[in-house]
């Protein structure tokens, strides 16, 4: 409990911080529904999120440093609590995926602030405790913004002022702090050649997580009003889907430390897509079935980005997983971007259970290309690799690079030695008749 007083109000930041994020990203296309905003348009606002988030990644590490963290912050949140009121005051759909994209790229600025000063307060023995009680916050947070939803009237702007006064809640924790400002945040860069020669199977199964991801995690809630939910109903299914997918990454993650965890991806993913087909087909109309069927989709597919991670890890050096960790966040943030851009306008031609067509097409190209490279490399021995680790994915939000350090293998990664690097870098293109004795 002592490790975790220094870091308390930093804690209370973040809880607000994703408080304002669940509510917000729930609301938007909630009201946009209710307006009568196509498919296509409401697609665009996770599309506009998406990239404001990446180029936060990649942009807002030049102005913390410019600014310092303190005021970086205050500036990130005021342009937070500014969108989410004008959001509400300018109830318009071109409007609205151009603050999203400002309200990406400030979150992505906060998150980052945040991580960097948890992680220069964190020691190597506490380090563990604040990672797991960071995920669990942003977790809570979320889910607990979601649910504020039902208590409002999606038709004013009663509840685009209380997401605009959490957010300025979460300035407070900062500005009050003693702690002092931690170092520059670094740039990661993406690198998608690296990341591909390094495992092919994660390359293209984080792109593929993440357009599924994108394109449920906006559109979600546009598919449950257009299938006739009522609000309450809407907020339960899509905090459902986070929380069992949160609670879904330690067993998938054990199991995926004791066995090939090229079956275990192709294994989760074609439970997804079998889930996503049915509701599809079936379109269900009896809720219990479809929160079921949902709540299956939601256990697998959220279940699959930290076990493609591991896998990426397993085959790079130890002192690389911060750079090889960093660049897949940023191309699962690319795919979210494409994934509300395809779904929208396909939503809008075939139907709003169309949006589980698009997630099974992924999830199926998952499986297969699993499948097909466990028959051209071995695996990493299971000595030979880190034990699995959940990911800030459990929140199903996207999460920087920043939140890496965080990590407990960060800590491993910098004390990694060169023959260290040696023994766990593996040729990509080896095969199974290649490592065999």
């Amino acid at each position: 409990m002592k490790n975790l007083l220094p870091v308390a109000s930093l804690l209370l930041g973040t809880l607000f911080l994703f408080l304002g994020n669940g509510l917000h990203s729930l609301l938007l296309p909630m009201r946009g529904t209710a307006e009568g905003y196509s498919s296509t348009l409401l697609g665009l606002l996770g599309t506009s999120w998406a990239s404001g988030f990446v180029l936060g990644c990649l942009l807002a590490p030049t102005i913390v440093r410019r600014a310092g963290h303190v005021r970086a912050f205050s500036i990130f949140s005021s342009f937070l609590a500014i969108n989410a009121l004008l959001t509400g005051i300018l109830v318009d759909p071109i409007w609205w995926v151009a603050l999203r994209a400002v309200t990406g790229f400030s979150t992505a600025g906060t998150s980052m602030i945040i991580e960097s000063w948890l992680n220069e307060r964190a020691t190597n023995e506490s380090r563990g405790a604040i990672f797991s009680l960071y995920i669990a916050i942003t977790l809570f947070g979320v889910v607990g913004g979601q649910l504020i939803v039902p208590f409002g009237d999606i038709g004013t702007t009663v509840l685009f002022m209380i997401c605009g006064i959490v957010y300025c809640l979460s300035m407070l924790p900062t500005l009050v702090s003693t702690a002092v400002s931690p170092q520059p945040l670094k740039q990661v860069k993406l690198d998608l050649g690296g990341l591909y020669r390094n495992s092919p199977v994660s390359f293209l199964g984080i792109l593929m997580v993440g357009i599924a991801n994108g394109a449920y995690g906006t559109l979600a809630a546009v598919f449950a009003k257009r299938a006739g939910l009522p609000d309450a109903d809407v907020a339960l299914m899509v905090s459902a889907v986070i929380f069992v997918g949160a609670m879904a990454q330690f067993p998938a993650g054990r199991l995926s430390d004791r066995m090939d965890r090229r079956y275990v991806l192709a294994a989760l993913a074609s439970v997804a897509a079998l889930a996503g087909l049915l509701i599809f087909f079936l379109e269900p109309s009896n809720t219990t079935m479809l929160f079921t069927l949902v709540c299956l989709y939601g256990a697998a597919a959220n279940a699959l980005y930290p076990i493609a991670a591991s896998h990426a890890n397993d085959f790079a050096a130890p002192e690389d997983f911060v750079k090889v960790s960093g660049g897949l966040l940023l191309l699962y943030g690319v795919g979210t971007i494409i994934g509300p851009t395809l779904g929208g306008p396909i939503m809008s031609a075939m139907g709003p259970y169309s949006l589980f067509m698009i997630t099974a097409c992924a999830h199926v190209l998952v499986a297969g290309y699993a499948i097909f490279r466990s028959r051209r490399r071995a695996p990493v021995p299971v000595e030979a690799r880190d034990s699995y680790a959940t990911t800030m994915s459990a929140t199903g939000t996207l999460s920087t690079p920043e939140s890496l350090k965080l990590s407990p293998r960060s800590v491993t990664a910098e004390t990694a030695t060169p023959d260290d690097a040696a023994a766990t870098t593996v040729n990509p293109d080896e095969t199974l008749e290649d490592r065999r004795p």
